[in-house]
């Protein structure tokens, strides 16, 4: 397992530098209440090359349980998790989620499954009709909660010294992912994570994010800022890219881009049919 770095202020204001560039809001870098947590959380980076090394004993185990750790709307717990350890089968999940070498590398891929076949389950147990699972609420419940699982397992991951990476590539060919899992009626995969330890030669760093004033609002939703906000982040996300050798277009491009046509979507813009032949209603 590799070494976890000991929190200090000088690494703490480091991270918030990296995170935000010369936008980093003063009252940050001054930030007294540090804490390993907090570390964890700014230092997070997505992880695309993994060891060939196994993962200690219980590590599934741990990192389930901190999921289950997440807040769940009403306790409902509406998500189930496909641990993915074969190679053979991570190996055929890889090509199914974008043909991602990094989940071939990965010595676990997990699978966040929005979940309404157990509540259907637990319905017909107490003879209710379960009606209210036909409703486009509680697939969003079952999404919501997943995601929240998922970010508690990228934090907990992260703080043993290992690298994650989102896949939502999952969702690029549901149908297929679904019958390679076994997913029963009323489920469907909303994301995967690739977990493992780092390589060591990486020279990935933290991706800057928007200056806060273009997301945080105080009190009432406020746009005035997006001109100058979304301007500045376009050079230092620019200047990111370079750094990482990477093509530099800006992000508003980029974004732009990604939202641009449904075909830009991948296959995910037949998700809503999808889903209803899953047995999501959506009524």
């Amino acid at each position: 397992m590799p070494t976890i770095p000991t929190t200090s202020q000088e690494t703490f204001e480091e991270l918030v530098t990296q995170r935000y560039g010369d936008f980093a809001p003063d009252v940050l870098r001054g930030f007294e209440a540090f804490n390993p947590t907090l570390e964890t959380i700014f230092a997070h980076k997505s992880t695309r090359a993994f060891k060939d090394e196994a993962l200690p004993e219980g590590t599934v185990e741990l990192l389930a349980a901190a999921a289950q750790s997440a807040s769940s709307s009403s306790n409902l717990q509406a998500w189930s998790l496909v641990a993915v350890q074969d190679k053979a089968r991570k190996d055929k999940a890889a090509d199914i989620a974008g043909n991602q070498e990094f989940i071939r590398q990965a010595p676990l891929f997990l699978v966040f499954v929005a979940d309404l076949a157990r509540l259907k389950w637990v319905s017909e147990l107490e003879n209710s009709p379960g009606e209210g699972l036909d409703y486009f609420e509680m697939f969003l419940i079952a999404a919501l909660d997943a995601a929240l699982a998922a970010q508690n397992v990228a934090v907990a991951a992260q703080s043993l010294g290992l690298g994650i990476c989102y896949v939502g590539a999952a969702r690029n060919n549901p149908r297929e992912l679904a019958a390679h899992l076994g997913l029963p009626p009323r489920t469907v995969a909303v994301f995967g994570l690739a977990v493992g330890v780092p390589q060591d030669d990486l020279t990935t760093t933290i991706k800057p994010r928007l200056p806060q004033p273009g997301l945080l609002h105080y009190e009432t939703y406020n746009a005035q800022n997006w001109e100058t906000e979304v301007r500045a982040y376009n050079e230092s996300i620019g200047e990111f890219y370079v750094q990482q050798g990477l093509p530099n277009p800006s992000w508003t491009q980029t974004a732009a881009k990604r939202v641009g046509t449904k075909e830009s979507l991948g296959r995910r813009w037949e998700l809503k049919q999808i889903l209803r032949e899953r047995g999501f209603e959506l009524k």
